[in-house]
């Protein structure tokens, strides 16, 4: 069951989901079929599988710098829309981690691919981390932005103050409905106050936000984009989060990079550093001075140099 056919809702402004979820771009748009549902992804270039995984309040649209520049790196990009959010379908059920994971690598096994290196920001690197540790055998490297290791991120959630309180929004978003209009009154202003106060200093401009604000408002995306961060926080002391909590115990084994940023309001220096711990392969930890919750926006170019420097390093643990 679809809740919201991404393919041309109407919205606000006279405006279209479509058009909304599919701006214009040097990439190509279409739909893929993973895991019982149905995929938008943009995709550019030529090459090794990279696959970008954005996080809230955002859509694919976050990585069209990364985008273009691996491709003229000589990757086939790929970004794509989670589960629920832009172009993607809104199911029903199936926002728990490892059913979104599982969304992730049912798409590089869609592209045709035998592999990727997995790259993913706040949410999207929640799932990077879960999708190495579940799949190893599809994912080729790991990175992740701006989201601790899942057993890390529950531990700081629920024993460091300073970061539950960092993380209000999420306890915010177990209350029932309220949550969603929110999101989406005035225009969805708030996704735009989110952007602007877990940005660093070089904050992305008004018209990308602007983009984002329309993009939320999309219908049942709100709800959809909201239910992964329910889950999170309502399985905890039940036995399915329990159950995952300990199969997010087996390591990574694949070259992971973790990046940061080192002014992110939202998700704590400390709460992120030390998820190394968990990865049994080479580990290289990068911290962007002066940058916050969105390093890949805030300075793309910088982001890009180091993915992608990374990306073609055969030793990566120097």
């Amino acid at each position: 069951m679809n809740l919201a056919d991404g393919s041309g809702n109407p919205w606000t402004k006279g405006g279209s989901s479509a058009s909304v979820a599919r701006p214009d771009g040097p990439w190509t748009h279409r739909d893929v079929a993973a895991n019982g549902a149905r995929f938008h992804i943009a995709e550019v270039g030529d090459g090794p599988l990279v696959l970008l995984l954005h996080g809230f309040p955002q859509f694919w649209w976050t990585w069209r710098h990364q985008l273009t520049a691996l491709a003229d790196a000589g990757y086939r990009a790929v970004a794509m829309d989670l589960r629920g959010v832009g172009g993607s379908d809104r199911t029903p059920r199936g926002y728990d981690p490892g059913n979104l994971a599982l969304d992730v690598t049912g798409v590089i096994r869609s592209l045709g691919e035998p592999d990727a290196a997995l790259v993913g920001h706040d949410l999207g690197g929640y799932l990077a981390w879960t999708a190495a540790a579940m799949r190893p055998k599809l994912v080729r490297r790991l990175a992740v932005c701006s989201m601790p290791h899942p057993r890390h991120w529950r531990s700081a959630m629920l024993t460091d103050l300073r970061q539950s309180r960092s993380g209000a929004y999420i306890w915010g978003f177990q209350r029932p409905w309220l949550p969603e209009r929110q999101l989406v009154a005035d225009d969805a202003a708030l996704v735009g106050k989110l952007i602007q106060a877990w940005s660093g200093p070089s904050l992305p401009d008004d018209e990308a936000v602007d983009v984002y604000r329309r993009a939320m408002q999309i219908p049942s995306t709100a709800h959809c984009a909201i239910e992964p961060y329910r889950w999170m926080v309502r399985s905890m002391a039940r036995p399915d989060g329990i159950q995952f909590n300990r199969r997010m115990k087996r390591p990574v084994r694949v070259p992971t990079l973790h990046l940061h940023g080192s002014l992110d309001p939202a998700i704590r220096t400390a709460s992120a550093a030390g998820s190394g711990e968990y990865v049994e392969a080479p580990y290289r930890w990068r911290l962007f001075d002066g940058l916050g919750h969105f390093p890949h926006e805030e300075d793309p170019a910088a982001f890009s140099a180091e993915l992608i420097n990374w990306l073609k390093d055969p030793e990566p643990d120097r």
